[in-house]
């Protein structure tokens, strides 16, 4: 019998992580914006909180409102170690997960690019074989509709995923596009755990590989 490992998979908990029931698996993976202002003293609260999880594995990204991490890049790994992934990877039970903060432009917010070349080089970075890509902004067309109906995520990640066909894409940002999807034999995951109106009633979301 083929041995699963459970994906337990949050996003955009925006400072109320305790106020969250986290299932239990094997892998805890965040895709960023746990801050809600991007202090030093909200990060140091958060790693707290998610490092005493007892998952046995941990991977964790910054996003767009995490503003500490992008003006010390070095704030990342001393709070998560090994957990915090930025354009990196790690291996959980033979499954290789890689991770980057990135998004398109975004107003005035942290690890923002420009669509284009820009990103387009960040997603090259993605390798060959990865199993989950974690990364804090969607692809374009995949659970990326704003409350205005514009889809509004990355057509250059798109393009990347096509290359590497990972097993599962995990990201936020688009609060509104919580929920799960499936294309091409990727399982996509919008785990935004707060909605547009920033009330975190969204359950983690939980997959297995």
């Amino acid at each position: 019998m083929t041995a699963v490992t459970r994906f337990v998979c949050l996003s955009d908990t925006h400072t109320m992580h305790d106020r969250i029931s986290v299932p239990d698996g094997d892998v805890l993976l965040h895709a960023g914006d746990f801050t809600g202002r991007g202090t030093v003293a909200e990060c140091v609260r958060f790693a707290a909180w998610f490092m005493a999880q007892p998952h046995r594995h941990k991977a964790i990204i910054a996003g767009n409102h995490d503003l500490a991490l992008e003006q010390d890049p070095a704030l990342g790994a001393a709070l998560f170690g090994e957990a915090y992934l930025f354009e990196s990877a790690a291996e959980f039970d033979g499954l290789r997960v890689w991770g980057a903060p990135w998004q398109p432009e975004f107003c005035n917010w942290a690890f923002n690019l420009q669509r284009g070349e820009a990103l387009r080089a960040k997603w090259r970075m993605i390798p060959d074989g990865t199993d989950v890509v974690l990364t804090h902004g969607p692809p374009a067309g995949a659970l990326d509709r704003t409350s205005a109906n514009l889809a509004v995520g990355c057509a250059d990640l798109r393009a990347e995923l096509r290359r590497v066909r990972p097993r599962m894409h995990v990201f936020g940002h688009i609060h509104e596009g919580y929920g799960t999807g499936y294309r091409a034999g990727t399982t996509f995951v919008n785990a935004s755990v707060c909605t547009a109106a920033y009330q975190p009633v969204n359950q983690p979301i939980v997959v297995d590989i």
